[in-house]
């Protein structure tokens, strides 16, 4: 499910015409008008009533009152041979701004201006939302379902109905069990793959709640007035009644499920809407620019409002327009649903082999778990290679999950691969101990952005964020660089580096702040007051060749040997290789990193292989014995299995910690070590998200403040604890300006927070605090976490403090549920270790540990 993030600023795009304003914003930020006049009130001034501002139901009565007026005031003449003769011919009805459908009576008793009303309770499509999607997968009968489906589809134009998507949704949104979401969208995903696979793509987007990938910068746009005017001028609300619907459910699709059901009539009965129509609209809406676009983005919300056929239809078109669809299928779990989706379904023609659920019931239940980890690595690996439903989906529809699909939807230049992450830990001795054994290098943790740099052989440039956002007109020096840092026999390549903010004359680095005053678009070289220095770490692409399986070392060594430096524009990060027996050496490049502003040292492993202490002393003895110079290219160490050889020490298998850049994944062979990172304890990112009236000097300000974790399965936020230490008077004043009641900033009490009690305010999630604390405990009041330690008890934080507003993350980059579990897991491994080590031991430990 998508979270209800804040968007990130665009680098590049143009910018929209008009800002625009969340839907919750609109409806707590209206301006008070007079009610509309009912009757036994006083009359008031009334505002001019036309039929383009009726609803269907309104303009219906409205002229079918008319009419009977008419015919009230005229004398019969069905008795009146003269009157008979002189009347004129029965006139058709007046035309209405949406189609009508005119009822045509006997010719005994022609009727004038006669008009029908449908009920639209009757106008939802019961044979798709009918389908049990939530079966198991293997007990599902995916043909019956398609061939039931298929003339339906024909009737009604040839296509897949949103109503069948809609169905999925329902389904997916009333469970929590990951289990049901995942076998709801694997079924729902199979019906289409045979039903019809030209739905598939585009069910895709609308189910990961976007229209394209994050590097084509394709936005909606549309702000709460716009999703407000349609549910007014479509369903026959007024300021005052949306106000209250939303007040009452705090979601803008529950306020439109509400209004659709209390719309009893509809002049015609709608023509269904279709899944790729939606998506067609979607691109419509996101690709209009320029004059007039908001009234053609209006025009189609209005559009796709007035064509849903019941109240579930109405609920999703307008979550989906406000990018918040909240049904628990988030990233991952789409990935999974199509890797499982493809081992039992192709569509016709199709030469792929799958497995029939008959076969696949048969299995044993690890067998199965195996077969379905295979699919779902790979499917996994192509997207973080190829971040695209666009390639991924054909793919997938052509040649099923094979191995051939890492090739044909693979890395590509300039479309940006998902970068690899480093995992936290608590101290460079912690950081030690996980090595042991192992060759490694220090690098300097830049406090800049991190880029992504892709150039093809006719030197076309592209630089992508993090994020996988576009970013090349942000950098016009940098692209400038590339004819000169392309080393002879370089013709395309893909780097990745840190860009950071310095003194173009002495280099000194500048800290982040600086660099988020330079400008995101239309930058002209010349008028450049921020310079910046790539700091460059990575090759991953070469000549046409992807490096990913390559060690690190390897990796490295091409990057510096086949790239021009240019000082204080191109170089390399500073580093050093080091073993764990290199503490005090470790320990120096770390301080050092520190005093110049850097936010710590990186640590990654160079090769696959673990090399034994005794064979590593035996081998350098001889090579100083011989005078030779131990260098990584030349030198080859006795090499142990990492999967196979145990450790002496301990008497346990060591993990292996391959050398290979894995995109998309936070592994131990890449380990960050910053200097707020301590052995009592850890820093987290947390979002905002309600507040109490504070107490004696704090009365005026919001204090103390909820904070929550992310759940990276639902999207839901979950409340880990309250924070009233840390902040200034100066940031209590700012905090209180920012949310202040009535604000577009401040919400209704929001479904996809949870926690069990009621703060004074709700904020609207949009930012990110990073936040100390002394411990994790298990607690009964807050559910973050809740399932992941304890069946019954969430976790929750020991003293809180704020340090700072992490202006570089977005909520979807706080920090997760499961890795707040995985913090309280070691917290409680340490205890039990520090338990049991003697006064001594903990003398001897490492001179930089914080007591």
């Amino acid at each position: 499910m998508s979270s209800p993030a804040k968007k990130r600023k665009r680098n590049g795009a143009e910018a929209s015409p008009q800002k625009t304003r969340s839907i919750a914003s609109f409806f707590q930020g209206q301006p008070k008008q007079a009610p509309k006049i009912s009757p036994g009130l006083e009359p008031g001034p009334k505002p001019e009533i036309t039929e383009q501002t009726l609803s269907d139901e309104a303009l219906a009565r409205k002229l079918q009152a008319e009419w009977d007026q008419e015919d009230h005031a005229q004398p019969s003449s069905a008795n009146d041979p003269n009157d008979a003769l002189c009347k004129p011919e029965p006139e058709t009805a007046p035309s209405a701004p949406a189609p009508t459908e005119i009822a045509q009576d006997t010719p005994v008793a022609p009727k004038k201006n006669t008009l029908s009303l449908q009920s639209s309770s009757g106008t939802e499509d019961t044979v798709s939302l009918s389908v049990p999607f939530d079966q198991n997968p293997q007990t599902f009968d995916v043909h019956k379902y398609a061939s039931e489906l298929r003339p339906h589809w024909a009737a009604e134009g040839g296509d897949a109905t949103y109503a069948l998507i809609t169905r999925a949704f329902v389904l997916a949104n009333a469970t929590t069990s990951r289990i049901k979401i995942v076998d709801t969208l694997v079924n729902f995903l199979r019906v289409l793959i045979e039903g019809d696979p030209d739905s598939l793509l585009p069910a895709v987007w609308l189910a990961t709640n976007s229209t394209a990938p994050p590097y084509e910068e394709l936005e909606l746009g549309l702000g709460g007035s716009s999703i407000s005017k349609a549910l007014k001028k479509i369903y026959g609300l007024d300021n005052q009644g949306l106000k209250a619907l939303y007040d009452r459910h705090g979601d803008a699709g529950d306020v439109a499920f509400e209004a659709k059901k209390r719309q009893a009539f509809t002049l015609i009965k709608p023509k269904p809407l279709k899944i790729k129509g939606v998506y067609q609209s979607l691109l419509k809406i996101a690709t209009s620019k320029g004059p007039g676009s908001q009234e053609t983005k209006q025009r189609i919300v209005e559009k796709l409002l007035q064509d849903t056929r019941g109240a579930e239809e109405s609920r999703y078109i307008v979550r989906t327009l406000v990018q918040n669809l909240r049904i628990g299928a988030v990233k991952t779990t789409m990935l999974i649903a199509l890797a499982r989706a493809f081992l039992y379904s192709k569509p016709s023609g199709a030469e792929f082999s799958v497995r029939s659920p008959f076969d696949l019931g048969r299995l044993k239940k690890d067998e199965l778990s195996e077969m379905y980890s295979n699919a779902e690595e790979i499917v996994k690996a192509s997207y973080a290679r190829h971040p695209s439903y666009s390639d991924l989906v054909p793919c997938l529809l052509e040649i099923g999950v094979t191995e051939e699909l890492l090739i044909r939807c693979g890395l590509q230049l300039h479309v940006p691969l998902r970068p690899m992450l480093g995992s936290i830990t608590r101290d460079l001795s912690d950081m030690l101990t996980k090595l042991q054994g192992r060759d490694f290098s220090c690098e300097y943790k830049y406090d800049g952005q991190r880029a992504q740099v892709h150039c093809d052989e006719r030197g076309k440039v592209s630089i992508f964020s993090r994020h996988l956002e576009l970013m090349t007109e942000k950098y016009p020096d940098l692209v400038s660089l590339v004819p000169q840092i392309r080393g002879e026999g370089v013709s395309s390549f893909i780097l990745e580096g840190e860009v950071v903010a310095v003194e173009r004359d002495t280099g000194n680095l500048q800290p982040f702040q600086t660099l988020t005053n330079r400008a995101k678009k239309n930058v002209e070289i010349g008028a450049i007051t921020v310079n910046v220095c790539l700091f460059s770490f990575d090759l991953m692409y070469l000549n046409g060749e992807p490096l990913l399986d390559r060690s690190f070392r390897e990796r490295r060594e091409l990057l510096r040997s086949l790239f021009v430096e240019i000082p204080n524009q191109f170089t390399w990060v500073k580093s050093i290789d080091a073993t764990s027996a290199d503490s005090e050496t470790v320990l120096e490049f770390f301080k050092s990193a520190t005093e110049v502003k850097c936010e710590g040292i990186m640590v990654k492993v160079l090769d696959n292989s673990i090399k034994q202490p005794q064979e590593k002393a035996e081998e350098a003895a001889s090579l100083q014995s011989e005078n030779i110079q131990l260098e990584a290219e030349e030198s080859e160490p006795t090499e142990v299995s990492a999967d196979t050889k145990p450790n002496k020490d301990k008497g346990t298998r060591r993990k292996a910690l391959l050398s290979t850049y894995e995109p998309d994944k936070r592994l131990e062979s890449w380990l960050k070590v910053k200097k707020d990172y301590s052995t009592s304890s850890e820093t987290l990112d947390l979002i905002p998200v309600a507040g109490w009236h504070g107490q004696g000097r704090k009365a005026k300000w919001w204090s103390p403040i909820l904070l929550a974790v992310r759940n990276p399965e639902s999207g839901a936020l979950e409340a880990v604890t309250k924070c009233m230490s840390g902040f200034t008077d100066k940031f209590y004043q700012s905090n209180k300006d920012k949310y202040a009641e009535g604000s577009v900033n401040v919400i209704s009490r929001p479904s996809y927070v949870e926690y069990y009690g009621e703060p004074d305010i709700w904020f609207e999630p949009q930012e990110v605090w990073e936040m100390a604390f002394a411990d994790i405990t298990l607690s009964p009041t807050y559910p973050a976490a809740i399932g992941l330690v304890s069946e019954e008890r969430g976790l929750s934080l020991r003293f809180p403090r704020f340090l700072r507003v992490r202006e570089d993350k977005s909520i979807d980059e706080a920090t997760s549920s499961d890795y707040l579990a995985l913090l309280w897991r070691k917290q409680a491994e340490r205890a039990q270790v520090d338990k049991q080590q003697a006064p001594a031991e903990k003398d001897g430990q490492l001179g930089w540990q914080d007591d």
